[in-house]
């Protein structure tokens, strides 16, 4: 048995980033011991625990001599399971006993139980993303990951079940054999919404006009009413209208899915936008990501390139409430800790649903209502004035009369949803050239200078409600920002005053549809 020095690769995450590591393994003569350098957490401190055992019931026992493992660039944090695989393979290398250089260039991920199997892991996605901008170009998964592993291009992904496995592919390796390649896993059916459609909520022109002005240009929304009159319904039926994701926006939240959802989760590229609806329970690091030793993404960043619905918003604490604020403007979400700092992706489509009152009949004459004023004046300064300064859209859902049920039926959500992508190319068309994609992302002064400002006649209600404090600056820009939505949804080149009218109207929720 030749003792020496072992090398392969692996992929540390901080984040949806990855930094590829050298895992490089030395055995000398001495007394038994594993030590791990680099940074290791404790589960990545305890893999001599399952190294060992795993290697002896796969036939390929670790030499009883000082192993010293080093996981480089050591100033990175190596966190999880992950690095079962990649210290096995190295240090089996460094005994001699996975022969030839080809694991060197080859990526290794899993957790190792201590029979040998290679058990799924979370966070494989990204892991390969990053090892593919790095150029790699073999990555050994577990086969509970291989679905989620092969989503990227450019990569040759091999499943293992056993460890066993991984050393007999190196030994045929040696002599010419490739590294056999995965099998595609069976396609899953995409989980989508069954059964929404926009058709089914009946009445409430406004709320379907604000609903699809949200889905064109990407304004946050907040719809007010006593409960019942269909806000849920509206905010799920949301996804339904939104054009299907890029495969590059479809990669990014599949990437988040793989931090937080379960293991072999993510198989196939669910196009569909995602639909995060936190409890008003949640805890701030559910929502905005965090925890104990891992940063996780939070429902924030789950709801990227999607929905994120509040619903009954003025329930939830305070303090999670504005941490959307900083989100809401940079499109990410930034988690500092003494180590380091996380960021995540969060730019989402924000829905909030709010009763007029705690108890929720405070509508109409509120005669049925039994809170006391100073209850509903509290309960309606829950959602502070900066957070509602960001949300473009403001509508109130009244309650459904008999009248409504008639037999005609709203548009459905296919014939909105052509509406909106319509809008959309033309926004695409307009802004592309910039960087941009949605009216609701063009910044406040491209639309107050030439060659995209307003002419007086059609901003002159606007400036008026500036100039008498009804709005600030940021109010002023998203009002302009609905109104050339509105206008991508009528067909026209340039908003006029009915436009600015209509989205002054939708951001003090005094909209009536005709």
């Amino acid at each position: 048995m030749t003792l020496g020095l072992g090398l392969t690769r692996s992929v540390a995450l901080c984040g949806l980033e990855g930094v590829l590591v050298d895992v490089e393994a030395h055995i000398a003569q001495g007394l038994p011991h594993f030590a791990i350098g680099g940074l290791p957490d404790p589960a990545c401190a305890q893999a001599p625990d399952r190294v060992r055992p795993a290697a002896a019931t796969s036939g390929v026992p670790v030499p009883p001599h000082r192993v010293t493992v080093n996981l480089s660039p050591a100033s990175i944090p190596k966190r999880g399971a992950c690095f079962d695989l990649s210290i096995a393979v190295a240090v089996l290398s460094a005994a001699g006993l996975v022969r030839g250089g080809t694991a060197r260039d080859v990526v290794h991920l899993g957790e190792l139980a201590l029979d040998g199997r290679v058990r799924g892991v979370r966070g494989i996605l990204p892991a390969v993303l990053a090892a593919s901008r790095a150029g790699v170009r073999h990555v050994v998964v577990p086969l509970e990951n291989v679905g989620e592993a092969q989503l990227v291009d450019d990569v040759v992904v091999h499943g293992a079940a056993t460890l066993r496995d991984v050393v007999d592919w190196y030994a045929a390796a040696a002599h010419g054999a490739p590294l056999p390649v995965a099998p595609a896993p069976a396609s899953v059916p995409a989980a989508r919404r069954s059964g929404a459609d926009l058709a089914d909520v009946v009445g409430q022109p406004e709320a379907r006009l604000a609903l699809e002005l949200a889905a064109t240009g990407g304004h946050h929304l907040l719809m007010s009413g006593p409960p019942g009159v269909g806000k849920t319904m509206l905010a799920e039926r949301l996804v339904t209208v939104l054009p299907p994701l890029s495969r590059e926006e479809a990669l990014e939240t599949h990437a988040i899915r793989s931090l937080t959802g379960q293991i072999g989760e993510v198989v196939d590229l669910d196009r569909t936008p995602p639909f995060v609806a936190p409890h008003h329970s949640s805890s701030l690091a559910a929502i905005a990501g965090g925890g104990t030793g891992v940063a996780l993404p939070g429902a924030i960043s789950r709801a990227h390139r999607g929905v994120l619905f509040l619903d009954e918003a003025p329930e939830f604490k305070g303090s999670v409430l504005q941490t959307l604020r900083q989100p809401l403007e940079s499109g990410e979400v930034v988690i500092a800790r003494s180590r380091q700092v996380v960021r995540y992706p969060a730019r989402f489509l924000l829905v909030l649903a709010a009763n007029p009152c705690p108890c929720g009949r405070s509508y109409g004459k509120g005669l049925d209502c039994t809170c006391r004023p100073m209850e509903i004046r509290s309960y309606a300064g829950r959602m502070s004035g900066p957070l509602l300064d960001r949300v473009d859209l403001q509508v109130h859902v009244p309650p459904v009369q008999r009248a409504a049920f008639g037999d005609a039926t709203g548009e459905s959500s296919a014939v909105v949803a052509v509406r909106v992508a319509t809008a959309r190319e033309a926004q695409r068309e307009r802004w592309s050239p910039a960087g941009w994609a949605l009216n609701g992302l063009v910044p406040g002064h491209v639309l107050r200078r030439p060659p995209y400002r307003l002419p007086g006649s059609a901003t002159a209600m606007l400036d008026r409600s500036l100039d008498l404090g009804r709005v600030t600056l940021r109010g002023y820009d998203r009002v302009l920002r609905v109104a050339w939505s509105a206008a991508d949804l009528c067909g026209r080149e340039v908003p006029g005053p009915e436009e600015v009218a209509m989205g002054l109207a939708l951001r003090s929720g005094e909209l009536v549809a005709a």
